[in-house]
């Protein structure tokens, strides 16, 4: 049977890279699979010697966190460039976040038209009274929730205090849907960044010192009881330690459904790095030790991690500068452009298979966001999603980021690649073709929840 359309390279399935391989295309979705001789097709596209894994599927970005849903387009064309042709985005937008049915269908209607790269949605709830929105949210399509142990702003980003979580967890257990939560204790933050004023420490070190490990753990530990008292899957969005990691295991082996995520700063970045990019390195949680990195390749390699995202948050430049004052600098990086190279990059230094990076990277957050058997796997029947990479030397190089001006920064300008992305398909078509967005606003579209969740 002819196709519409054949791609060719060394096809990167979970059980290996199937080296002279094809995907054979029928409309939007993977028509057949196989090695040798392709077969006929309407077109051939011939990416022989370059690896053809599964669209990365970015569990975790806010594309809204800087100039709110018009964002959506700038950010999505990194993403397109980066490999990434599924976005979950969360729900904290400027200067509203995505609390209710109606105002969830409006950030849809953005997304259809804007987005390069099909996305879902997190919802999440207001500071008060919120709860009773749950069900709606969930209907309207939302992948997952998001609540915050710790607050940013009262509107767009509150913290959800114990009593409204406990009542928002089982009102979520009843859905299946996964409930993410900011993990930071409010009062260790603030008391130590109270502190650090007091004595004038406000160099970029301070981010890091005013954050300390055990504001995870503390929040950690109180959201995975929730987990056992509610029967909701609770889920760490951005586990910078690993004991986050091995406390979700030890409640998952107490019965509750607990799991926790990886930013792929944490398998790379630390407090060094955090000193010498000031502003620029600027997270929550921030960057730990490089003895902690290494600990978080350990549970990597142990299969604890969940998935691994970037909590891309592509904040204007201005906003990250650094002029002696590190609290007051935004909290949040750039990384979607460099996810793919990235994690290429990081696995072949640690010896690990590329097989990984289509697990973390695809298969798992389509997984665990219900995005499962659309998206996150070179499979027949599945969206023909695909990220294209070359290998080689390559220099990451901010000024080829591919969204606003003000938004072409990394925290990785400079740093040597092993991979690029050669090219990027969404459902098919070519968006990315290694040097433009070929894409257009409103190629990319909303895709609700598929079906259960990873503990469905």
């Amino acid at each position: 049977m002819q196709f519409d359309r054949v791609i060719k390279g060394d096809i990167v399935l979970p059980e290996g890279v199937l080296e002279r391989g094809y995907v054979a295309i029928r409309g939007e979705t993977i028509a057949a699979i196989g090695q040798g001789v392709a077969p006929l097709a309407d077109e051939t596209t011939d990416h022989t010697g370059m690896l053809i894994l599964p669209g990365l599927v970015d569990g975790h970005m806010h594309t809204g966190s800087a100039v709110g849903w018009p964002g959506i387009e700038g950010a999505s064309m990194s993403a397109a460039a980066g490999g990434v042709t599924t976005c979950v985005d969360m729900p904290y937008d400027v200067p509203r976040a995505t609390t209710d049915a109606a105002i969830f269908a409006e950030k849809v209607g953005w997304v259809n038209r804007t987005s390069h790269v099909d996305m879902a949605l997190y919802g999440t709830i207001t500071k008060h009274d919120g709860v009773d929105a749950i069900p709606g949210l969930a209907a309207a399509g939302a992948c997952s929730f998001k609540l915050s142990t710790y607050e940013y702003d009262a509107t767009r980003f509150p913290r959800i205090d114990n009593t409204t979580m406990v009542a928002a967890f089982r009102e979520i257990a009843k859905t299946g849907l996964m409930v993410a939560i900011h993990n930071e204790d409010q009062e260790i933050v603030e008391g130590a960044i109270a502190a650090a004023r007091a004595t004038g420490r406000t160099d970029p070190i301070m981010h890091a010192r005013t954050r300390p490990p055990l504001c995870e753990t503390m929040a950690d530990l109180a959201i995975f009881e929730m987990a056992l008292e509610t029967g909701a899957h609770v889920h760490i969005a951005h586990s910078s330690l690993a004991r986050g990691l091995e406390l979700a295991e030890m409640f998952r082996a107490q019965g509750a459904r607990a799991s926790g995520e990886v930013c792929i700063q944490y398998l790379c970045m630390t407090e060094d790095d955090l000193v010498r990019l000031q502003g620029f390195g600027k997270c929550n949680p921030p960057f730990r030790t490089a003895a902690e990195v290494e600990r978080m390749w350990d549970v990597l390699r142990a299969g604890k991690i969940a998935y691994v995202s970037t909590d891309h948050a592509p904040w204007d430049r201005v906003r990250k500068e650094y002029h002696g004052d590190i609290f007051a600098c935004g909290a949040g990086l750039t990384g979607m452009q460099s996810f793919a190279p990235l994690m290429a990059t990081l696995l072949e230094k640690r010896g690990l298979p590329i097989t990984v990076m289509a697990s973390l990277c695809a298969e798992r957050p389509a997984r665990f966001h219900g995005l499962w058997p659309k998206k996150g796997a070179i499979r027949v029947g599945f969206d023909a999603d695909l990220c294209v990479l070359e290998r080689g030397e390559f220099t990451f190089d901010e000024a080829t980021i591919q969204d606003r001006e003000g938004a072409r920064w990394s925290p990785y300008h400079g740093r040597a690649m092993s991979a690029r992305v050669a090219a990027t398909w969404l459902r098919g078509n070519c968006i990315w073709d290694g040097s433009v967005v070929r894409a257009r606003p409103g190629t990319g579209q909303f895709v609700p929840r598929q079906g259960g969740g990873f503990f469905a």
